[in-house]
């Protein structure tokens, strides 16, 4: 089942932090977060920031990809079956910029399966993840990847932290020390 949520609406955080706990259910390991992007175009640099803004969090999982280390698309073909085998048992959630129709852009979605990185660049690269949260950044056009450099930075990291404080908040739990909100 797939959810969206724009991030404006004030309740994002806590309808993405509900669907991705349905998504992934109770695990029995923490959850090894995959957060794709480039610093190099604003559009691409959700998850870059998401994962950025993870790693200041109390979130007690695995994260890859940061401002500081992104990961690229062509990158994370790599990462998925190391993740599988570093990880094992940890369910995957990949963070990903992406494009869509022109009324979807804002949306923050989650989906129930692997993305494929850099699609909206027509790149064809192997899915990653066992749950998807892909923000629509642009409108898909045929020059979709030069209108990541047109994108808003503000739009772009209000993005970023509501899906990194819905994250952060999945391994928050009753009666631990968290930092974050717990829901």
């Amino acid at each position: 089942m797939d959810y969206a949520f724009h991030f404006n609406n004030t309740m994002a955080e806590t309808g993405l932090y509900m669907a991705l706990q349905r998504a992934i259910g109770t695990p029995q390991h923490p959850p090894v977060v995959l957060c794709i992007g480039s610093d190099l175009a604003v559009g691409d640099s959700l998850g870059p920031i998401a994962g950025t803004l993870l790693r200041r969090s109390a979130f007690r999982g695995y994260i890859y990809g940061s401002l500081k280390s992104p990961v690229t698309a062509k990158e994370a073909k790599y990462l998925g079956e190391f993740l599988k085998k570093t990880h094992p048992g940890s369910p995957v959630i990949a963070v990903d910029a992406a494009v869509g129709e022109e009324q979807d852009v804002g949306l923050i979605k989650v989906l129930a399966g692997p993305i494929r990185p850099g699609a909206g660049a027509n790149k064809r690269l192997p899915k990653v993840g066992d749950v998807s949260v892909l923000g629509i950044v642009a409108k898909k056009s045929p020059l979709s990847y030069p209108l990541f450099n047109l994108t808003r930075l503000g739009v772009v990291y209000s993005m970023a932290e509501t899906v990194a404080a819905a994250i952060a908040d999945l391994s928050c739990q009753e009666n631990v020390n968290c930092s974050q909100k717990c829901v």
